[in-house]
């Protein structure tokens, strides 16, 4: 079986709509990807300082969650895959 990818999917909302864009990314972006077949699982995380952070885990191939609405984000998401090592 290959590796888990884990996928760690951050953006930053702007203040004022941060609990909009926190129910957006658990209410639209996780679910839509979640039903995936080489998904594993999926958690959210949020900060003081109006950033969420989406790590989810596939057998392989991560699909991108969908872009949020430039409305609610003070800049673009940023993605970054990794596995584990063996230590």
């Amino acid at each position: 079986m290959p590796p888990v990818i884990v996928r760690m999917w951050e953006a930053r909302s702007r203040p004022a709509v941060f609990d909009e864009f926190l129910a957006w990314v658990c209410e639209k972006a996780v679910p839509e990807v979640e039903g995936h077949p080489q998904h594993v699982s999926s958690e959210v995380f949020s900060s003081t300082d109006h950033r969420v952070v989406v790590i989810s885990r596939w057998h392989r191939d991560p699909l991108d969650l969908p872009a949020p609405p430039p409305t609610l984000v003070a800049r673009s998401p940023h993605v970054w895959d990794f596995t584990q090592v063996d230590r």
